[in-house]
């Protein structure tokens, strides 16, 4: 029974969330129009390996995460609520599209990396290292609570214009019964 109940919790995370990996980008596209106003350039691709919020006091390694069988994203173990992790299916961080993080609330009654993600504001700082050494600057545009049965996916995982930042956890009451947050927090932001 404590083994299901684990793997239930285990899964809880993003249980409802459906990540598809990004598409291709088109071979060709047309030229810009100028507007006196430059998009953000993405870089090349290198994979996370450090994420810092100052303002939350986050300072985490980022691991690979990819599917569960059924379909969901994974999540970082929960034995290990202060580890954060990277979806590696999408753009890494300071590519052109969203690049998206994941980590816990909590796990066995200890607050976990994104305990306090709910108190990030527009503005609020967040730094990715790189595997090339690059430290890329994202500021916070938005935070959002939303019921995991209305997960965003289109907001989260779709295209984007310039390099964007997606940061999610749980959030909400805590249903017992489903061993489940009901909610999701995510943070949404975009490369400096």
């Amino acid at each position: 029974m404590l083994l299901a109940l684990v793997g239930l919790v285990a899964r809880d995370v993003f249980d409802t969330v459906t990540a598809e990996p990004a598409p291709a980008p088109a071979v060709a596209a047309p030229a810009p129009v100028p507007t006196g106003q430059e998009e953000p350039r993405g870089l090349l691709p290198s994979p996370p390996v450090l994420l810092e919020i100052p303002k939350i006091g986050v300072h985490s390694s980022l691991i690979p995460l990819g599917l569960n069988p059924d379909g969901s994203m994974q999540v970082p173990p929960l034995d290990d609520p202060m580890q954060a992790g990277w979806y590696s299916y999408g753009p890494t961080p300071g590519e052109v599209g969203p690049a998206v993080l994941v980590g816990h609330v909590d796990g066995y009654t200890r607050a976990g990396v994104f305990y306090r993600l709910r108190q990030l504001a527009p503005g609020d700082e967040i730094l990715v290292t790189r595997k090339d050494g690059a430290r890329v600057v994202f500021r916070v545009r938005s935070v959002e609570r939303v019921p995991k049965d209305s997960f965003p996916t289109q907001a989260v995982f779709g295209n984007t214009t310039g390099p964007e930042l997606r940061l999610i956890t749980c959030g909400g009451r805590f249903d017992r019964r489903a061993a489940s947050y009901r909610d999701n927090i995510i943070a949404y932001a975009v490369m400096e």
